[in-house]
């Protein structure tokens, strides 16, 4: 089966996560994914490919004779999605795009170069976009058909190489993707997600994050005797907000500037609450937002009294530069393979969470390979059959240099 047509099959599958629910996986429709793959990895051959108690899906394709001593290599793609619970996706196939604007359905909407301006360079190609009504899922499930189809032309080859290992992932985008996958039992010494966006992307820094919660306790008093007496918990959360530094919002920040996020505000004159997410690429710059958060509760304590503000983190992630860099032969293979189909690399750092963080500091270290998509989570995503087909040759390519890696 070709990339594109296992693509299309994955996409209308309906895995959206919910990051309201206690099971795991988050919601028992990315079951249906999980079996159907199973299926198709047995179809292949692949007898040991199985779901975990979790809905991790794994399996490994067993070293060429010769190369059992190659240490195991995995790949990783995630299989929930973003969007509406009931949504079918049904996406658009352009063959031979001509460069110009595209009608998404009936939508209204319009996919245009001057918006997306890679599309310039994808005449010719064979091209599938939302019908402007829902999100793709190219996140990821572009990463899932690329594995799906190196591991059906490995198990139909005589490529030599190493034991192969490949993990599928529930709940990504609920952040937690890689909480509930056992690296013990996946078996690979390293590995790769495939879960960027446009092919020759690699990605291997990411931000530390935390989300903060401050809760507010006021002295709530009629307002006619409340002089000396009164402490108003919601106007000493929008005091909060303001001793923040205003422009270190993710509104105006990129790169590797970090930002202090608020992301819910509730409240009255007796209770409020902020909640923020906080998120830096540098360890001691993230060490300094925090103490930032510190020193506002103690100031405003100071004033009001103690326990009038209380402030909790409950940490997400780390950067995973920090293991990466301990196995830099990732990058420089992955480097490798990506140059050896005639793409430039191109390197960034996320600015987000991977399941590849995660995992790094799981004991698996993962960088992240671009799948060949692009405009992730709305209805202009899209992306080309030949994107997908190169990620594929980059995968093979990688194959080929971790059977010979000492």
């Amino acid at each position: 089966m070709r990339v594109e047509e296992r693509f299309i099959e994955y996409v209308k599958i309906n895995t959206v996560s919910d990051e309201n629910s206690e099971t795991h996986p988050s919601t028992s429709r990315q079951l249906v994914l999980a079996e159907k793959l199973v299926k198709q990895l047995k179809d292949m051959g692949i007898e040991n490919a199985r779901i975990d108690k979790n809905g991790n899906v794994m399996a490994s394709i067993k070293a060429s004779e010769g190369y059992e001593h190659v240490k195991p290599l995995g790949f990783i793609a995630h299989m929930d999605t973003v969007g509406d619970k009931e949504a079918i996706v049904n996406p658009q196939i352009i063959r031979n795009y001509d460069g110009k604007d595209i009608e998404l359905g009936t939508s209204g909407k319009i996919l245009s170069p001057l918006v997306y301006p890679e599309l310039n360079g994808y005449i010719g190609r064979t091209l599938i976009t939302t019908d402007g009504t829902t999100i793709l899922g190219a996140d990821d499930k572009a990463g899932i058909a690329e594995i799906m189809t190196l591991c059906e032309q490995l198990v139909n080859s005589s490529q030599p190489h190493g034991k192969i290992c490949i993990g599928f992932t529930p709940d990504e985008e609920i952040g937690q993707g890689a909480t509930w996958f056992d690296v013990e039992s996946f078996g690979a010494a390293y590995a790769y997600t495939l879960d960027g966006d446009l092919e020759g992307g690699l990605e291997y820094e990411n931000f530390n994050a935390a989300s903060a919660v401050f809760e507010i306790n006021g002295v709530d008093i009629h307002p006619g005797s409340a002089k000396g007496i009164m402490v108003n918990a919601a106007s000493v959360a929008c005091k909060i907000q303001s001793m923040l530094p205003q422009a270190e919002v993710p509104e105006l920040t990129e790169g590797y500037e970090g930002f202090y996020h608020l992301m819910d505000i509730e409240g009255n004159t007796r209770k409020a609450k902020l909640t923020y997410i906080i998120r830096n690429h540098d360890a001691a710059c993230f060490k300094a937002q925090k103490m930032t958060l510190e020193h506002i509760a103690k100031v405003l304590n100071e004033r009001y009294g103690e326990n009038t503000v209380i402030l909790s983190y409950k940490e997400s992630y780390r950067n995973m530069a920090e293991i990466i860099d301990q196995n830099y032969h990732l990058i420089e293979n992955a480097r490798k393979a990506i140059e050896e189909v005639g793409l430039v690399v191109n390197t960034k750092p996320i600015r987000g969470g991977t399941d590849g963080a995660t995992l790094s500091y799981k004991g698996l270290p993962c960088p992240n390979l671009g799948t060949g998509g692009n405009a992730f989570h709305g209805v202009y995503e899209h992306i080309t059959v030949e994107g997908m087909e190169t990620v594929v040759k980059i995968l093979h390519n990688l194959v080929k240099i971790y059977s010979d890696f000492s």
